[in-house]
């Protein structure tokens, strides 16, 4: 039976998104919400996140969540009792499935691996960790805290803990070489995770890579079709190791995709608890866009004012054009009765004919997908579908 749109947030489900803001060094390249503080009143910090899930909560009854994500920030500098306070809130503000997969973000430094049983045993059951490159002049120039070597240990420590681990690389480095990352890639393939994160370096405004690049001091950067040798020899390679790509950055042995992203790529309904975090949320037929306080004190005081969350609503047309911009990340695409559904009309079947001509997108029955070759111009495929 078809969904109305007013419940139409069921074909993606709904999950919790838990946001820790805080790191212990801001990363050049990061346009996250993360910042460097001496000292954290945790247990304030707990309160808060609890109240705000119980606030959630009360808004929307009955719901089965089926995710929970840590994400930050570095949510594995939080102390585990924190961890288990959340997720206790979570059961109790909701029906929590017996299954739900409950993933905890982490950086591979030696004090935060020691946490990982703690977060276990409060009901983590996925690890994603940052280890962002396997060469340690690499992890230098990003800024990060570990080595490789220390990496690998908290890969190792975590992969004995936790029943799934995924971990993040990024590619188009400074300096890097398509036979360099082809290798490097390799070598990920062979430390057993089941779910990669693969992104292409990116320099956005207000890093300190942006400011540098601003400056013509950010050099070694590979040139457009150097990159694009990447993505493809990194499609390739995955594939052939049986974890292909179900997302255009996330690659994944069967069944282990990442359920909680596919919460936000199949446009169900999520809650954003935590300073500068998003949530989409189904209530009283009509669909609305949450947003929270950025500044993690702001956020606090907000918080125990009883202010922390805004929420405007979305109209028909625009979540029709979200679930696409969305859907059409994934593999499996979109159905373009649910886009009617939402819209009120059809997405012009003219673009959809150009677009499938050009072999950057098939279409079969009620299902658009994006093309191997649409994938890298995705923006453009939906430049052409959605701008009329």
């Amino acid at each position: 039976m078809a969904e109305t749109p007013a419940e139409d947030w069921r074909a993606g489900g709904f999950g919790v998104y838990v946001h820790w803001p805080f790191c212990a060094a801001k990363c050049p390249y990061c346009d996250f919400n993360s910042h460097v503080r001496t000292g954290v009143d945790h247990g304030r910090w707990r309160r808060a996140l609890v109240r705000e899930i119980a606030a959630a909560a009360s808004k929307t009854p009955g719901r089965r969540v089926t995710s929970v994500f840590f994400g930050g920030g570095t949510p594995s500098l939080m102390e585990p009792e924190t961890v288990a306070a959340v997720l206790e809130a979570v059961a109790e503000g909701w029906d929590l499935d017996p299954g739900a997969e409950v993933t905890l973000e982490a950086n591979p430094t030696s004090v935060e691996a020691g946490r990982f049983r703690g977060y276990a045993a409060a009901g983590v059951n996925r690890l994603s960790l940052g280890v962002q490159a396997l060469r340690d002049a690499d992890l230098r120039a990003l800024g990060r805290l570990h080595d490789v070597a220390a990496a690998r240990a908290a890969f190792e420590t975590a992969r004995a803990i936790f029943p799934r681990i995924s971990f993040d690389l990024i590619y188009a480095r400074q300096g890097q070489t398509l036979e360099a990352w082809r290798t490097e890639l390799c070598e990920a393939l062979t430390m057993a995770a089941d779910h990669l994160s693969l992104y292409q370096l990116t320099i956005e405004p207000g890093t300190a890579f942006g400011a540098l690049a601003r400056q013509g001091r950010l050099r070694g950067l590979p040139d457009g079709e150097l990159a694009a040798g990447m993505y493809e020899a990194t499609q390739e390679i995955c594939e052939v190791a049986g974890m292909g790509a179900y997302e255009v950055s996330n690659h994944a042995r069967p069944g282990a995709e990442g359920r909680h992203n596919l919460v936000y790529w199949r446009y169900g309904d999520y809650v954003g608890i935590g300073p500068g975090s998003h949530g989409r949320l189904t209530l009283g037929g009509r669909r609305w866009a949450t947003e929270t306080e950025r500044a993690p004190e702001a956020w606090l005081t907000a918080s125990e004012r009883g202010r922390a969350t805004r929420r405007e609503t979305i109209d028909p047309v625009e979540q029709a054009v979200e679930m696409a911009m969305m859907g059409l990340r994934l593999d499996e695409g979109i159905d373009l009765d649910r886009y009617a559904r939402l819209a009120g009309l059809n997405l012009p079947a003219e673009a959809v004919a150009e677009l499938e001509a050009l072999g950057l997108v098939s279409l079969a029955g009620n299902r658009l997908r994006a093309t191997a070759a649409g994938r890298p111009v995705l923006n453009a495929v939906l430049k052409t579908l959605l701008i009329q």
